[in-house]
């Protein structure tokens, strides 16, 4: 994080007036916590919002659809935060997104037709955690809420 943050100076980053937000799976960091924060401890001090979901991306992608909260991620809670490879190369989140969706999220191109439904995914997301610093071991994303926020700022 150091080496990114000394790159961000060069090409004229300024800390104090600008902001950059990183989005990241949190779920890499469940064996190694004081990692994890360390890294929200850097970005807060170096003015980086974390866009954070947990265990992956795709636990957001299904937030697109009416209903999903109750339908697909409540019902699967357990399942979604142990995340667990199913079949050869996919975890259960994806391939439960896949389930709702009918497409695979890191093959398809058709997941940005998703973006038209973000204020659901924004009005759904508010039943999950959504505080990066409590992500770790149990649903979390704050995607919807940062993209709210630049909604609201503009």
């Amino acid at each position: 994080a150091v080496k990114e943050r000394d790159k961000l100076v060069k090409r004229g980053f300024d800390k104090k007036r600008d902001k950059m937000i990183i989005v990241f799976d949190a779920d890499i960091y469940k064996a190694k916590p004081e990692r994890y924060d360390k890294l929200l401890r850097i970005a807060k001090d170096e003015n980086i919002v974390p866009g954070v979901t947990y265990p992956s991306f795709e636990l957001f992608l299904l937030l697109h659809y009416e209903n999903s909260f109750v339908e697909f991620l409540k019902p699967n809670e357990k399942e979604i935060i142990e995340n667990q490879k199913v079949g050869r190369n996919r975890r259960f989140i994806d391939k439960l997104f896949s389930i709702r969706s009918g497409i695979n999220p890191k093959t398809n191109s058709d997941v940005g037709e998703l973006a038209r439904h973000v204020l659901i995914a924004i009005d759904q997301e508010k039943m999950l955690n959504q505080i990066p610093e409590l992500a770790l071991g149990q649903m979390t994303s704050n995607i919807g809420k940062i993209i709210e926020t630049m909604i609201n700022d503009s």
